[in-house]
């Protein structure tokens, strides 16, 4: 049995000790404290009893006891701050979200210490433990992850219900485009491949993704392809697979200039899916290009609906976009005015032509340049009496969405520049990106703040370490939690 000992020194402080009886002999088990007032004795014997409690679990045999709750700080170091606020909070989201359903926490982890501070697999692992005190054998890592690859579906799956049941999706409507990720390497593979770069790095391999999202701009899927890979190849596959996953009887895809041509079009429309996309008109038939001209109104707002083979190609005017495209033509045909007087430039513009080795201005691309001023085109397949054209057009401007998650994917969660080496890590990769993803765009959505705000609110509620040398054990205290920040939690669904 531990008992407490007093001391009374001539001074008239008293030395509190923690002792027990071993063989018929008094030995100390801790001092606890010198007192010089009846309070700091009080609170010294406190602190002796809590002890106790934990090295004998005994009963205390005082009501209203405060044992744990006083800390001597003479007794007791600072050795710095856990983050556990955050961690706590982006655990329940993965909870509420449905993610810790696939059962693998480690997996889990890296996500939420991949929107915290974006590193590598290993140092996310020692990360894990300096910010909240969370342990993972790196062994672990490397037997786990192979297994983590089989999460992909599930963890779509678990994205598209969400969605459904959080933000209305119904299948009505989709967002479509890719971009690429490159790595820091100059060799390439069957997956690493030098391809037109969206990040300007034509010399180094990479990779494409594709990423779908809701008209809200949260992700429910992804694919990764070869670097070399043309991105109007990607959309039939990955929608094709898509729709039969899902068992999806009506749906729209909207995409970009760049996914549409005869070929995708065709087979859009051969399975019954319907699409939004960007119409490039430098491209198009005289026919077309004429009827443009003679029914098309040059005003803001107006548009015009031309039935086509596959469909309706649907054009408006922006004053605006009129004075933008007006400005780049111009430069352009002062270049190609500059190289037909300077021949020895000899450089093929886009408003220059080469007649008998003699260049010349292309007059009649010019004209037709100067009739398309202000203009942009769209194909859709849908019928004016489902969709009008303003409604199209304010459909294919919300594409920016996907833009903007994969600014948040590139920038504030670091997907890029990609250091692995093997295709089984680098899809690893974009799947622990791909979660990450999906917890930072619902907490925009739901907050109405960037990730990278949210973060720096939520790092002012720290846990305080605190090493208790009596007891010898660590004991954290909480700071108290932003007014703010609870307001956030309140957003979130996270308060009882």
């Amino acid at each position: 049995m531990y008992k407490i000992r007093q001391i009374k020194y001539s001074s008239s402080s008293v030395s509190i000790q923690v002792y027990r009886i071993i063989n018929r002999k008094r030995v100390i088990i801790r001092h606890i404290g010198t007192a010089k007032t009846e309070i700091e004795k009080n609170d010294l014997i406190v602190l002796a009893y809590d002890l106790i409690k934990k090295l004998s679990n005994q009963l205390s045999f005082f009501e209203n006891q405060s044992s744990g709750k006083i800390l001597n700080l003479s007794q007791t170091d600072f050795i710095g701050i856990y983050y556990g606020f955050f961690y706590e909070l982006l655990s329940k989201l993965l909870i509420q979200i449905g993610l810790d359903k696939v059962r693998a926490p480690f997996l889990l982890d890296l996500a939420i210490i991949r929107i915290f501070e974006p590193s590598s697999k290993l140092r996310s692992i020692e990360l894990l433990e300096e910010y909240f005190g969370i342990k993972h054998r790196r062994q672990n890592y490397y037997d786990s992850a192979p297994k983590w690859l089989d999460t992909k579906k599930s963890v779509e799956n678990i994205a598209v219900n969400f969605a459904k049941k959080h933000y209305w999706f119904n299948f009505d409507i989709l967002f479509y485009d890719v971009t690429t990720l490159y790595f820091e390497t100059f060799k390439e593979d069957e997956l690493r491949k030098n391809g037109f770069s969206k990040d300007n790095k034509s010399q180094q391999p990479q990779i494409l993704i594709a990423l779908m999202v809701t008209k809200e701009g949260f992700p429910i899927a992804y694919e990764v392809f070869p670097g070399n890979t043309f991105e109007g190849h990607t959309i039939i596959p990955v929608v094709k697979d898509f729709v039969k996953k899902n068992g999806v009887k009506e749906f729209t895809v909207v995409a970009d200039a760049a996914m549409i041509s005869t070929e995708n079009i065709k087979q859009l429309t051969e399975h019954k899916i319907n699409h939004i996309v960007g119409a490039r008109l430098g491209n198009i038939s005289n026919e077309l290009f004429e009827n443009i001209d003679n029914t098309l109104i040059r005003e803001d707002g107006k548009t015009t609906r031309i039935k086509t083979k596959s469909g309706y190609l649907i054009c408006s005017f922006s004053s605006v976009r009129y004075r933008k495209d007006k400005y780049e033509m111009d430069k352009q045909i002062e270049k190609a005015k500059s190289v037909v007087e300077n021949p020895s430039k000899n450089k093929k513009l886009k408003f220059t032509q080469t007649k008998a080795e003699t260049v010349e201005l292309n007059q009649k691309l010019i004209e037709k340049t100067k009739k398309l001023l202000g203009i942009k085109g769209y194909h859709t397949n849908l019928e004016e009496s489902v969709a009008s054209n303003q409604l199209i057009i304010e459909r294919y401007h919300e594409l920016y969405k996907v833009e903007q998650a994969f600014r948040i994917s590139k920038n504030d969660l670091q997907t890029r520049p990609i250091f692995h080496y093997k295709e089984e890590p680098i899809k690893l990769h974009i799947l622990i990106c791909f979660m990450a993803l999906i917890l930072s765009k619902h907490i925009e959505l739901a907050t109405n703040i960037s990730i990278k705000r949210f973060i720096h609110e939520c790092k002012k509620a720290t846990d305080a370490r605190l090493f208790d040398k009596i007891t010898q054990k660590e004991i954290r205290i909480r700071a108290k939690i932003p007014d703010k920040i609870m307001e956030y939690l309140q957003n979130l669904k996270l308060l009882t």
